[in-house]
């Protein structure tokens, strides 16, 4: 412990300093020096640093601060003194204490950190009853207060004892400052109070202590009586005299220092200001008005406005205060009759402060004004007296005030800058409230003292009006912005620089409000009959600035970014401004210009972006509603600076160029775009763009673990600034350059999708949706890098997106050194054991949460939960993003004004409740809205994740991924992403997404498999046909043979059964609804089953034909084994999922309908069982399938319009054919066909009557462009030859029931018999009408019969037989007249003509062709044969074909003229010429056709030694464009399959070939047996030639009747003479010669002893050789 006497010394040197430092004005000096200053209040250090030095003296020196305290009494007594006695105040007085009430009044006169620490003055004598406590002794009121908070206290109470005149206005000031605070404000107010009671101590008068409530309001009231008297009567108003009694100036400043005091306790608590106005002795309000209208100094008035201010911040308060105003008339709003001067504000604004050039009485009025419009704004304001509303009060801020603010004289600079912005702030407010209705547009009409006068408009109204006009308010508003921005830019400080900026700010808010609000007004102004012409204000922004005499009002905004630092709220502000009008291309246009016509100006403001983008003080704020410290809030204005800057960058790109966003990424403008060429920052001149500036945001944080900063910390900017990039990168013209830079420059792509997923737990919605534009943009990168063939690039994103091997991806500074590179080494020693982690791109789908939280329904007492449901309904609108979400800030207003318009006490009462339910409901709203962001950004994400995936499978080189690899990874993708939709818990929103997903992975797997298949195909099979196929791996050969892997060895069928059984659970997931969604999961199925099927093998004619039993006893091969598995699982759902396909086969969406049908076709192809068959007929869909054909009738009636409708009914009608031929190909199928009656619908549609007329220009049908939507004509054979297919099939199929078949499709011909003549007739000869020609031939040749009539389901009478009868012998000639045409050398003509009309895929079309012409030729031949053998079994009663003439035959051998031949007319029979000549020309044609296909096979056994410019011909017949592109692997796939499709249409050529020359051996041998052997040549001498046209008629009409009881040799025998039968004999022996039974018995060898009947050629060359040598008997 220190001496005592050394302890003495200290206290004692304490005291002395302290004398020294007040004897030196050391208060007045940290007054003016310190606490003045203006970076005082910045820092808290200072500030608690000084409260300490003050409060430390005050406890520590309590005999210093007595000691002030006599002093200044003393002095005060001289005072008193001098002035008594009239001398001169004495030279010694000090100030001391004066001075150190001051300072504590400037020390606590703001609070900017909030600190509370006044409150340390205060010793609160009860329990506050607040529950908001806080500050500096929070936690501690209701303790013993510390001995320093007593002192401080007594300090302070003591202070306030007889008080001396001269303390009395600091001791009024330092409790000003004691009070600033709302726990200050309540103790000084009881302060006040307990002085003033009668039972306060040292009372000095009977109104109490001097400083109370009582004595000043009691001060107050007797001024006002005082002042009162002295006022002018209204009749002598016009009279200009002195009052008698006035106010001195010491009184004067006394009043102005307790109304100082008043207003702050008043503006911090609220209960003060209650108590206060609600005195019935002190009536502050109501003296203060009283005041208003005496004659006082201006200065006194502006005060008593500022103290009704305060007291207007509580509404109860300001509605009355409203009326008072308007009853005082402070503001003169009517005019009483005879009054000769206006009175008011208005003449003390234009008469007096104008001349004084101070302005403090206008600005307190409108500080007063704006107050009271924030607090209440009754509507009704003056009613009686005047038009009711706020217009006077408008009209004078608007005219007297604002308008002349800048032309008014001002003695203290900033005093303009003052008024500016107290007046703009009310207009802001004015407008921020207002919200355009339709009744504001119509004029309503009030009485007033009996006379209809128009109501006055709402404030909001006019100024909507002002600022969409080019009006003196506008043009000052953006003067005003012009000349805030030239100050700033001198960055020097001048008086009111602070209220100028904030000036400024308000008419930034006014101009936004404005743009938020017009197009609602002007929509509504437009409906209205009101003559108002209003313009757009992004327009009139565009209008020449007076000044400048340049249209520069946008370019003084945007100037404003590039104070974005130093003035965050401007900034942000001209953002949001630049934000709004950026949404017009024309405007861009201009802005650019505007932008870049002065380079100085250009490069500023491209600064002024990127400083705003660069700013490292922004912060993203969960809350913004939330009350936050100033610098959060900044922080916060500028994150949403940069907000507004990239949405202003995403709506301008995507606008025409040139755009602003192109110029401020740094894109060319004067150039084509796509020729920029983007650096770095400072490299050839290029400045700092705002893309380095997004880049350098996502590029934060991206070399650690933790991925980008921005991220986590400001999610969605980073969600806007993937977004920015993503649209550069899609754009077409700003892709090349944009990728191409951040490929090479920044690695971009690669450092940013090495750490997704992002984590999702907090900011889900944005976080998503980052993952979703990244996604986006890699799939860009791939598709473009992929086309490029920059394999490198796309090799490395493909391996960190799929591979499963562990890899480090991080190389940050500081985690390099030996231990790393020990890790590395031991991980390549342990390469082959590591545990493989989750693919990327799988933990990408992980991170997508598939559950989703739906809020509880609403439960409500007053309102009633439709009417709540349709109001949020009709609040709906779509937000920036284009999600549907609803308008809080709406929905609020409308319940708030449903609450307002009840009436009566008991709703009153309830109105708590009421507002309580309404928060209920926004909260829901609120909830609900999330819920909507949340879905829309998990589809989103979903999609993305499926572009990238197909970018993957799809366009990426194929040989970058092994097959392999390949296929597990769709199988885990596809296993990965029904395990997510198939959980209970999953959200049904998803699934269209994941549906397409699916179907585009199950079509890749498909793909791929098949394609394995194809390629392990094609080695062994070309040249060893002995291989079996297996789907386990491997060829079934020899058992020396090496098993080769194809199919999907690499994924097993247990991974597809496990696919098929999620794709079923899928479909049944789905329910009743979601058809869309079963359809991509119908398409999905059909793509997996077809893994089963076989595929297309090449017919190389050379296999190996087994026996029966081989073929019985034989394993089962793969395809088949996978077949019936699937066809298991598919049977074990049962009914439900045949309930669910065959529903949407029969109804729903066509899309949908196509589908199933086609699903149902490819099941049932494989159900041998035929479970699903016999489930569609018994339940009736197949009945529905069959009727429908008919009720469509008239809908495919309409397709052959020239301009149709939607060709989806075709579609659809094609698919229902093909289901039903499919059907039809099963007996069972065809059976029950029949049953339903197909046939017999078909004849009824009379689509099938309506065949469009030919054009002769089209001939061969290739001669005029392709064109996507068909023609008529291709429309009408799109319709009939599905029909015509199944007719045939059914036929075909129908064995037991043929005759009824053949009976129903009969009646089917001879209902359309005008088509079916119109088609055999064949007046256009194209691969069209040549197929139609096919089917129809092959249907007349099983149908037309004998005995086919009396199958017929009519009742027949003679008439009605003898029309079918005709009906069917006009189709057996037309089809024998064929033969003339295509059987005969006029077909090699048709053939040269063909190969003129054909120009592009010649070679397709001419295969076709001549498919057709053989498909003809063989069913008429097939036809002939069967008229022969059923009509006369024995060959002595054979009705002859053919007449026993060759002379056609050499003829058509012989030379002739290159014309196009006549058709032969039906009516004339043909000769055996023709047969023999179609015998010989088949025979060259199999010879030519088994050449083309020896070569095609060896050419197919050789794909890659075939020369570049035939792989590129091959290739070019099934892909015409871009052959160039794709790659050498793919092209040699191509020209496989171009292949194998010759070789398979060479084999059915040779086929029909081999077919033809068996009929007509056959037809010719019966001709000539009958001729040679059995025919009694007639007595007539005539030769046949002579008689041909009599025997021809009567010849036709007796023979093709199909009448077993005509005679027919009566006919026959008497016209065939001998003569004929000798020059047949002769000249068939000539024509038959040994070189055509050479060949014959070649064609034999080579082709029918595997294919068709074993020796049958030989034998009938056998036998015809024999009749021909035979001599006649």
């Amino acid at each position: 412990q220190l001496p005592v006497t050394a302890l003495a010394e200290f206290t004692e040197a304490d005291e002395l300093m302290a004398e020294l430092a007040v004897g030196d004005s050391v208060f007045l000096f940290l007054m003016d020096s310190v606490v003045v200053s203006a970076n005082f209040y910045f820092e808290e250090f200072y500030i608690r640093r000084i409260h300490n030095l003050i409060t430390d003296f005050l406890v520590l020196m309590p005999m210093k601060v007595k000691q002030l305290r006599n002093r200044a009494e003393e002095d005060a007594r001289l005072i008193h003194m001098s002035i008594q006695m009239g001398s001169e105040l004495p030279t010694s007085l000090r100030r001391d204490l004066e001075h150190l009430m001051l300072l504590i009044a400037h020390i606590y006169r703001k609070d900017p950190f909030s600190l509370e620490l006044c409150l340390e003055y205060w010793c609160p004598s009860e329990p506050l009853q607040s529950s908001t406590v806080k500050g500096y002794y929070l936690g501690v009121v209701h303790q013993r207060p510390p001995q320093r908070q007593v002192v401080l206290s007594k300090f302070v109470r003591q202070m306030g004892d007889l008080l001396p005149s001269t303390l009395y206005i600091p001791y009024l000031k330092m409790l000003q400052g004691l009070a600033s605070g709302p726990q200050s404000a309540h103790y000084c107010f009881s302060l006040l109070k307990v002085n003033g009671s009668s039972h306060a101590e040292n009372m000095q008068a009977v109104g109490g202590s001097p400083v109370s409530w009582e004595h000043f309001f009691h001060s107050l009231m007797l001024y006002h009586e005082h002042l009162r008297r002295d006022m002018p009567s209204t009749d002598t108003l016009h009279q200009r005299h002195l009052p008698l009694r006035g106010i001195t100036q010491r009184e004067q400043d006394g009043l102005i220092a307790y109304l100082q005091l008043t207003t702050t306790v008043v503006k911090w608590s609220e209960n003060a200001r209650l108590a206060l106005c609600e005195h019935p002795q002190w009536t502050p309000v109501v003296i203060i008005l009283g005041l208003l209208q005496c004659s006082i100094p201006p200065i006194l008035k502006a005060e008593l406005l500022r103290t009704l201010t305060a007291f207007g911040k509580s509404p109860e308060i300001a509605a009355s205060l409203w009326q008072s105003l308007e009853y005082t008339q402070v503001l003169q709003t009517t005019r009483i009759p005879g009054q000769q001067q206006a009175l008011g504000i208005e003449v003390e604004l234009n008469e007096i402060e104008s001349r004084c050039e101070e302005y403090p009485l206008t600005w307190a009025f409108c500080r007063l004004i704006s107050t009271l419009v924030e607090s209440s704004f009754p509507s009704n304001l003056g009613a009686g007296l005047r038009s009711p509303g706020f217009d006077p009060y408008f009209q004078f801020l608007r005219d007297s005030v604002f308008l002349r603010f800048q032309t008014r004289a001002y003695r203290k600079a900033s005093e303009k800058w003052e008024v500016a912005e107290v007046v703009l702030e009310i207009f802001y407010k004015l407008l921020r409230d207002y919200e355009p209705q339709p009744e504001d547009f119509v004029d309503q009409c009030v009485e007033l003292q009996g006379e209809e006068i128009i109501a006055a408009k709402a404030p909001g109204f006019n100024l909507m009006h002002h600022l969409l006009n080019e009006s003196p308010m506008l043009e000052l508003c953006l003067s005003l912005m012009e000349e805030g921005v030239t100050q700033l830019d001198t960055y020097a400080p001048f008086p009111g620089k602070r209220h100028l900026e904030k000036a400024v700010e308000y008419c930034f808010a006014l101009l936004n409000l404005t743009l938020q609000k017009e197009n609602l007004y002007m929509d509504l102004l437009r409906e209205s009959h009101l003559s108002l012409i209003v313009t757009p204000l992004e327009q009139l922004l565009q209008g020449i600035n007076p000044r400048s005499k340049k249209a520069d009002h946008v370019v003084n905004i945007a100037r404003y970014l590039y104070h974005g630092s130093s003035n965050p709220e401007l900034a942000f502000e001209s953002a949001k401004i630049l934000c709004h009008i950026s949404c017009n291309s024309n405007i861009q246009i201009k802005l650019v210009g505007d932008f870049t016509r002065d380079l100085v100006v250009s490069q500023k403001l491209m600064a002024g972006f990127v400083e705003c983008l660069d700013n490292e003080d922004a912060e993203e704020v969960v809350n913004p509603e939330e009350d936050v410290e100033s610098e959060k809030k900044l922080a916060y204005i500028r994150h949403e600076t940069r907000i507004h800057i990239l949405n202003l960058l995403i709506t301008s790109l995507e606008l025409n160029p040139p755009n602003l966003a192109l110029y401020l990424l740094g894109y060319e403008l004067k150039k084509p775009v796509n020729i920029t060429n983007l650096q770095d920052p400072g490299v050839l001149g290029c400045p700092r763009t705002c893309l380095h500036a997004i880049l350098n945001i996502l590029e934060k944080g991206t070399e650690g673990r933790m991925g980008p900063a921005a991220v986590r910390e400001a999610p969605h900017l980073a969600e806007l600034c993937y977004q920015v990039i993503y649209l550069l990168c899609a754009y077409a013209d700003t892709s090349g350059p944009t990728m191409r830079y951040l490929r090479t420059s920044q690695d971009f792509l690669f450092s940013q999708l090495q750490h997704l997923p992002f984590s999702v737990k907090e900011n889900e919605i944005s976080t998503l949706n980052q993952m979703s534009w990244l996604m986006k943009t890699a799939a860009i990168e791939l598709r473009v890098t992929s086309l490029n063939r920059q394999r490198s690039h796309t090799q490395i994103l493909l391996h960190l997106l799929l591979d499963d091997m562990p890899v480090k991806p991080y190389s940050a500074e500081g985690e390099g050194g030996l231990e790393d590179e020990g890790v590395s080494v031991s991980g390549l020693l342990q390469f082959d054991t590591a545990s493989k982690v989750r693919r990327k791109i799988l933990s990408i789908l992980d991170s997508i949460n598939f559950r989703q939280e739906i809020p509880e329904p609403l439960e409500l007492d007053f309102f009633d939960r439709s009417q709540i449901e349709q109001v949020i309904a009709n609040c709906e609108h779509k937000n920036r993003q284009g999600q549907t979400v609803c308008n809080v800030k709406l929905l609020h207003r409308v319940l708030i004004a449903e609450v307002n318009a009840l009436q009566g006490i008991a709703a009153m009462g309830q109105r708590p409740l009421l507002m309580e339910e309404i928060n209920t409901v926004l909260q829901y709203v609120v909830e609900r809205n999330k819920l909507l962001k949340c879905l829309h950004a998990k589809r989103h994400a979903l999609e993305s994740w499926r572009q990238l995936v197909e970018i993957i499978l799809t366009a990426c080189p194929q040989d970058l991924i092994q097959a392999e690899n390949r296929q597990l990874i769709i199988c885990d993708l596809l296993q990965d992403v029904h395990d997510k939709i198939l959980d209970d818990s999953a959200t049904q929103e998803l699934m269209p997404v994941v549906a397409g997903a699916v179907f585009t992975l199950t079509v890749q797997l498909s793909h791929s498999v098949r394609t394995d298949q194809k390629q392990s195909l094609s080695l062994p099979m070309l040249g060893q046909s002995q291989y079996n196929l297996m789907l386990d791996g491997s060829f079934r050969a020899s058992p020396s043979t090496e098993a080769i892997p194809i199919g999907f060895s690499s994924i097993g069928d247990s991974s597809l059964h496990i696919i098929l059984q999620k794709l079923l659970d899928f479909i049944l997931k789905t329910g009743g609804g979601f058809q869309r969604v079963r359809a991509h999961l119908y398409g999905s199925l059909l793509y997996y089953l077809q893994i089963a099927q076989r595929p297309d093998e090449p017919d190389i004619l050379d296999a190996v034909r087994t026996t029966m039993w081989e073929q019985l006893t034989a394993p089962e091969d793969a395809f088949s084994k996978l077949q019936q598995e699937n066809l298991a699982i598919i049977e074990s759902y049962g009914i439900a999922l045949m309930e669910v396909v065959c529903r949407d086969a029969c109804d729903g969406h066509e899309i949908g309908r196509m589908l199933a049908l086609a699903l149902l076709d490819q099941i049932v192809s494989v159900d041998k069982q035929q479970q699903w068959l016999l489930y569609i007929c018994n339940s009736g869909y197949m009945k529905v399938l069959v009727d429908s054909l008919a009720e469509e009738d008239m809908i495919l009636q309409n397709l052959l319009t020239p301009q149709p409708p939607l060709l989806k009914a075709l579609y659809l009608y094609e698919s229902k054919m093909a289901f039903l031929t499919r059907v039809a190909k099963k007996p069972q199928g065809a059976l029950e066909l029949l049953r339903s009656g197909v046939i017999g619908r078909l004849a009824q549609c009379q689509v099938y009557d309506m065949r469009p007329e030919t054009n002769s220009q089209g001939m061969f049908g290739m001669r005029e462009s392709p064109v996507f939507v068909p023609g008529p004509v291709e429309r009408y054979r799109q319709i009939l030859l599905p029909a015509l297919q199944l007719c045939q099939v059914i036929l075909t199929s129908s064995t037991g029931q043929h005759l009824q078949a053949a009976g129903q499709v009969l009646h089917f011909l001879v209902s359309h018999s005008d088509t079916i003549q119109a088609i055999l007739r064949c007046q256009e000869v194209s691969v069209g009408s040549l197929q139609e020609l096919a089917l129809l031939t092959g249907i007349i040749s099983k149908a037309a019969l004998p005995g086919v009539l009396s199958e017929l389901d009519i009742s027949v009478n003679e008439g009605s037989l003898m029309e079918l009868q005709g009906h069917i012998g006009r189709f057996q000639r037309q089809c024998l007249g064929l033969l003339s045409r295509f059987g005969g050398s006029d077909c090699q003509h048709l053939f040269r003509l063909q190969e003129e009309g054909t120009r592009g895929d010649k070679v397709s079309r001419k295969d076709e062709f001549e498919l057709a012409i053989q498909q003809i030729c063989s069913n008429v031949m097939e036809y002939c044969q069967a008229l022969m053998i059923q009509s006369v079994p024995s060959s002595q009663h054979m009705i002859c074909l053919f007449t026993p003439s060759l002379s056609e035959m050499n003829t058509r051998e012989g030379s002739r003229q290159d014309v196009q031949s006549s058709v032969v007319p039906y009516w004339h029979l043909p000769g055996l010429g023709i047969v023999i000549y179609l015998l010989k020309q088949s025979a060259t044609n199999f010879f030519i056709y088994y050449d083309g296909h020896r070569q095609s096979v060896s050419k197919l056994q050789n794909v890659e030694q075939l020369p570049p410019d035939e792989i590129k011909e091959l290739c070019q017949s099934l892909m015409p464009v871009r052959v160039d592109k794709i790659s050498t692997s793919q092209k040699y796939i191509l020209a496989r399959r171009r292949l194998v499709k010759l070789i398979n249409n060479r084999a059915k050529m040779l086929s029909l070939c081999s077919y033809i020359i068996e009929i007509c051996l056959f037809i010719l041998w019966r001709h000539l047996e009958y001729y040679l052997l059995h025919c009694m040549p007639s007595d007539s001498q005539d030769s046949l030639l002579s008689t041909m046209t009599s025997f021809r008629n009567r010849e036709l009409q007796a023979t093709l009747t199909l009448e077993p009881s005509l005679d027919f040799r009566s006919l026959g025998l008497n016209r065939v003479s001998q003569q004929d039968i000798d020059q047949l004999q002769t000249e068939a022996a000539l024509s038959f010669g040994e070189s055509l039974q050479k060949r014959l018995l070649d064609i034999e060898g080579l082709y029918c002893k595997i294919r068709s009947r074993h020796s049958f050629i030989q034998a009938l060359v056998r036998r015809i050789r024999g009749l021909l040598r035979a001599p006649r008997p």
